[in-house]
């Protein structure tokens, strides 16, 4: 067969196997009297299991190794060549992420389009100064796109980095939360921390939704950090966080200063009770007397039901008067009073919880400092002793 009739059957052009005859892939087996090439079909054979292995993206080297060399051990090359497609596929995928990044900030012209290439390509160095320069500049020249900048969120390991990249998320709004979110489904705890930690720094319902649900992270340093943000947002879902970090010693004066903020302000019903009770939370017993004055009361302070009257103005004053509901310092004094109360708390706990009563507003607070005053435990005696002076004196 000629060259022209083996190019037509094969696909392959007639330059192409001459070259083939340069290199030595495929020689033809007779000539022409006319000296024109005249391939058998082995030698078509050949040319397609050539045309084969070069669709795998071996090189015509590689080619004729496989096929010329006995020793060729076809699995190490095809364990290279799967190697060099996922490299190649990575490489694209870059392309295509930065691509798309690219026209999601709507460049207005070719100098915005070289600013934001910039701006990542800063983002991805490998100096720290680098990237926190960009992620503060961001703000000033072309705008680093929100997907970009909470990738590079969520990956930082620098802390002042980290706290650039938050920032210049912040200053884009909210359309990283659902990003983010992502984030805090991670399977690795690190990046769940990174993700919180930006959610916390952006203002708004849809943030503190995703804070409200990082609370049931199996992670203890995410629902700290979402409990003491929702804590400053006045979220009462905070509360039970916020107790236990007092009562592990978990930056407990930050988690006491958030429990003071909640319980300035009204909490809905039923959100950080959890439970009515109508025993005396100390003692166990039903409670039908006040303690400091011995006058009968309806209902127990301490539990955040409503009692008859204010003892000094005569005013109903445990529960709110504008909706009728317990206040919120009742109810989470009524939390603290239980975890108090409770025999698996150790005694250096409890005073640290005694402590956190005293910034409690309210008579419910003062009527329970008031017991802890003769506290068996010396030490939760004496700070609930001092802490009550402090209130009268204020």
């Amino acid at each position: 067969m000629l060259i022209g009739d083996v190019a037509r059957h094969s696909g392959v052009s007639a330059r192409m196997l001459r070259h083939y005859d340069s290199l030595g892939l495929v020689r033809p087996t007779g000539r022409t009297g006319g000296g024109y090439r005249e391939y058998s079909e082995e030698d078509i054979r050949r040319i397609f299991h050539i045309e084969s292995l070069r669709s795998l993206g071996l090189s015509l080297r590689e080619v004729g190794r496989a096929l010329d060399d006995p020793g060729f051990a076809p699995s190490e090359l095809v364990d290279g060549l799967i190697r060099q497609t996922r490299e190649r596929i990575a490489a694209e995928t870059e392309l295509l992420t930065r691509l798309r990044r690219i026209g999601s900030a709507e460049p207005a012209g070719w100098q915005d389009v070289l600013q934001i290439v910039a701006l990542l390509q800063a983002l991805g160095s490998t100096s720290p100064g680098t990237r926190q320069r960009a992620a503060l500049s961001s703000a000033d020249e072309a705008p680093v796109p929100v997907e970009a900048l909470v990738e590079a969120v969520l990956s930082e390991t620098d802390p002042n980095v980290a706290g650039a990249l938050r920032w210049a998320l912040a200053r884009s709004g909210e359309g990283g939360l659902p990003l983010l979110a992502r984030g805090l489904g991670s399977p690795v705890a690190e990046v769940r921390n990174r993700a919180v930690q930006a959610v916390a720094e952006i203002p708004g319902g849809q943030a503190t939704a995703l804070l409200r649900e990082a609370l049931a992270d199996p992670d203890v340093a995410v629902r700290r950090y979402a409990a003491l943000e929702l804590g400053a947002r006045g979220s009462a879902d905070a509360v039970p966080t916020l107790i236990d970090m007092i009562v592990e010693e978990a930056n407990d004066v930050a988690a006491a200063d958030a429990l003071s903020t909640l319980a300035s302000g009204p909490a809905p019903a039923d959100r950080v009770t959890g439970r009515p009770s109508s025993e005396d939370r100390i003692t166990g017993r039903p409670t039908s007397e006040d303690p400091v004055t011995g006058r009968p009361t309806s209902e127990d302070r301490i539990t955040g039901r409503p009692t008859s009257e204010d003892r000094i103005t005569g005013r109903p004053t445990s529960e709110d008067r504008i909706t009728g509901r317990p206040t919120s310092a009742d109810r989470i004094t009524g939390l603290l009073v239980d975890r108090l109360a409770h025999g698996t708390t150790p005694p250096s706990a409890r005073r640290r919880l005694a402590q956190a009563l005293a910034d409690i507003p309210g008579h419910a607070a003062s009527r329970a400092l008031a017991k802890l005053s003769r506290d068996e435990d010396r030490g939760v005696a004496l700070t609930a002793t001092y802490i009550l002076g402090m209130r009268e004196v204020r």
